[in-house]
């Protein structure tokens, strides 16, 4: 199956190499060497038709702002039934550098400068992890953010049965007094949606290129909440960031919002184990 996609992009040599990657809980991962080039492939059998589609669109979305480097896609699937989907991409390798978080925090602040839209949100759904976000243009940051961010979030929970009473119930209040705490009119930027310490890689010359994308327009702060929650950012990413894109005064206030988001991910995704994090967040604003 992969020798027959690797014809239709032109290679007909044989594949020397095939290794799996760890790292991934959702795809299976590969390095694959043919006597032509070589590739990162993903693999998955159990995902949604378009699961690859938004994500490649996502990738383009970031290429079109010339600011930061992203892998070439050479080959997706899209409605593959019953049989195994592939993303075929180029393979990506370089040495770490001092300079790569450097180029990482000036160019993803390039980025979020860019903007590209006047709206909040985006017009097609995407997915964090294996979970569907819904998306949908808003005019007013808040409004998206609780319906298209928070909301759902807090549903899935009730449905996983991971929402105790006292946990929901402070943050279906935080859910609706979050105007009090969230500015309705930030820059909007390109956010990529996902990034931890694992969705970026480095390449030649410590040039760094971002993966797995989970788009949207937003506040840039949202996506800078993250990248703290988990580690894996140096303190020179964040000083070449703010050398660009200064932060507001407001992020620290806000940043535990922006960062209940993904905890509430995690808790939907992996279980009680982030409950108490959730917790600690609430507490602070409840």
């Amino acid at each position: 199956m992969l020798e027959e996609k690797l014809k239709q992009l032109g290679d007909n040599s044989a594949i020397e190499t095939k290794t799996p990657i760890s790292g991934g809980d959702i795809n299976q991962a590969y390095y694959v060497k043919t006597g032509k080039q070589e590739y990162f492939i993903k693999a998955n059998q159990s995902a949604a038709s378009d699961f690859f589609q938004i994500e490649v669109n996502g990738l383009e979305k970031i290429r079109s702002t010339q600011t930061i480097a992203v892998p070439e896609v050479y080959y997706f699937d899209n409605s593959a039934g019953n049989e195994e989907m592939m993303l075929i991409m180029e393979w990506i390798e370089g040495e770490e550098t001092a300079a790569a978080e450097q180029h990482l925090g000036k160019q993803l602040a390039s980025m979020h400068l860019v903007g590209g839209s006047t709206a909040y949100g985006l017009d097609q759904s995407t997915y964090v992890g294996k979970l569907t976000q819904s998306n949908e243009w808003y005019t007013n940051w808040v409004d998206y953010y609780r319906e298209h961010r928070l909301q759902p979030q807090l549903d899935l929970a009730v449905q996983y049965n991971r929402m105790n009473q006292n946990r929901r119930l402070k943050l279906e209040a935080l859910i609706r007094d979050l105007d009090l705490y969230l500015p309705s009119q930030p820059k909007v930027s390109l956010l990529h949606g996902d990034l931890w310490g694992g969705n970026w890689i480095i390449g030649g010359a410590g040039q760094p290129y971002l993966i797995d994308p989970s788009i949207l327009y937003g506040d840039h702060l949202f996506e800078l909440a993250f990248t703290e929650l988990f580690g894996g950012f140096s303190n020179t990413f964040y000083s070449q960031y703010q050398e660009a894109m200064p932060l507001a005064d407001y992020y620290q206030d806000v940043k535990p919002i922006y960062q209940l988001f993904h905890l509430l991910v995690h808790l939907n995704m992996f279980g009680e184990v982030y409950g108490g994090s959730v917790d600690r967040i609430l507490k602070r604003y409840i």
